[in-house]
C-alpha cells in the first residue's frame, strides 16, 4: 500500500501538473469505484483543481466551490499520467480525469478491487474520512509520545494505526523501528523517554529520508515504480539478508498477508521473535538466538 512518502511524491507530481487546471472530463469505466452518489461524480466536470491534499493515506483533489475528490488507492491502486484522453486500460483501469494537459488515470491490479473514489462537499464532510492520526511530520515530542501511550499497544500496531498516525503501514514502521533500534513488538506502556525520542525522531528522519529519495526520482517522470519494497531499504522486504548496520541475516514474523521484518541484534537484544505459525509447529522446540536458528537449519 503506497505509504506517507509516496503518497506526498505522487501531491508534488499533481501539483506541477494540474493546480489551477480544470478537470473537462471524467471517465469511470468501473462504477463501484465511486463509493458516493451525492454530489455525484459528474458534478467535479468543469472544476478547477485549487489545492492537492493529503488526508492520511489518501490523495484529494480540492476543487472550486469547495468540492473535494478523495481517492485511497488502498494495495493496488496506483496513479498513472498519460496524454489527454489516454485509453483506459481494460483490465485494471478504474478512473480517468482528463485535463488539457494530461489525464490522471486510476489504475489497480490484482483481482479484490478496493481503491475508491469519494467526492465529498465541504471541509467538514472531508473531515469525516480522516481516521484521526496526527501528522508526525509536524508533530512535536510530547504529542507524539502522547498518542502513541494514551493505549497500551505494540509500538508496530501503533506506528500503522491510522488513528494514532498518519499515513504510516506495514513498509515503513518495519524501517522505523530499525532505525529506532526498537523491538516491533514492544509495548508502548514499556517505552521509556529516551526510547519514544529516539523513536520520534527515527520517524521523522525515516519518512523525509525517503521522501527526498523518491522526490529525485519524481523530477524525471512521474512516479511509476511506487512499491513497499526497494532494495535500499533496511529490513523491510529483506528477509535473510544482511542487516546494513551488523550485517546479521533480517528475520521476520509471518502474519495473515503481511510480515514484519526486523534485525534480532539491533532490535531485539538478539532475540527470535516467535513466528506464530512455526511455534505451533516447533513447540518447544523454537529457536532463541540466531545461533540456534543456524543450528536448527543443519539438522
Amino acid at each position: 500500500m503506497p505509504e506517507l512518502p509516496d503518497i506526498e511524491v505522487y501531491l508534488r507530481a499533481l501539483r506541477e501538473r494540474i493546480v489551477g487546471s480544470s478537470i473537462e472530463k471524467v471517465r469511470v469505466p468501473s462504477a463501484f469505484v465511486v463509493r458516493t452518489y451525492a454530489p455525484p461524480i459528474r458534478s467535479i466536470v468543469n472544476r478547477r483543481v485549487e489545492r492537492l491534499l493529503r488526508v492520511g493515506k489518501r490523495v484529494v483533489l480540492s476543487l472550486d466551490g469547495e468540492l473535494f475528490v478523495v481517492i485511497h488507492l488502498m494495495i493496488a491502486g496506483r496513479l498513472r499520467w498519460e496524454p489527454t484522453g489516454a485509453k483506459i486500460p481494460r483490465k485494471l483501469g478504474l478512473c480517468a480525469f482528463d485535463f488539457a494537459e494530461g489525464c490522471l488515470l486510476l489504475t489497480e491490479a490484482g483481482s479484490k478491487k478496493r481503491a475508491s473514489i469519494h467526492v465529498v462537499e465541504g471541509q467538514e464532510n472531508l473531515n469525516a474520512l480522516d481516521p484521526g492520526g496526527i501528522e508526525v511530520l509536524d508533530s512535536k515530542l510530547a504529542d507524539f509520545s502522547r498518542a502513541l501511550t494514551t493505549k497500551n499497544h505494540t509500538i508496530k500496531r501503533a506506528l500503522t494505526d491510522p488513528r494514532i498516525l498518519s499515513g504510516i503501514g506495514n513498509a515503513y514502521s518495519d524501517e522505523i523501528l530499525h532505525a529506532a533500534e526498537l523491538s516491533p513488538i514492544k509495548w508502548t506502556s514499556r517505552l521509556s523517554e529516551e526510547e519514544l525520542a529516539r523513536l520520534h525522531e527515527a520517524t521523522q528522519a525515516v519518512l523525509r529520508s525517503w521522501i527526498d529519495r523518491l522526490d529525485i526520482e519524481r523530477k524525471s517522470s512521474f512516479p511509476k515504480k511506487v512499491t513497499a519494497f526497494r532494495p535500499d531499504m533496511a529490513v523491510h522486504g529483506r528477509y535473510e539478508k544482511p542487516c546494513p548496520r551488523c550485517q546479521s541475516p533480517v528475520q521476520r514474523i509471518r502474519r495473515a498477508n503481511s510480515e514484519v521484518n526486523y534485525c534480532p541484534p539491533c532490535q531485539t537484544g538478539g532475540k527470535l521473535l516467535a513466528d506464530r505459525g512455526l511455534s505451533r509447529l516447533l513447540r518447544g522446540d523454537w529457536p532463541k538466538t540466531l545461533e540456534e536458528l543456524e543450528a536448527l537449519k543443519k539438522r
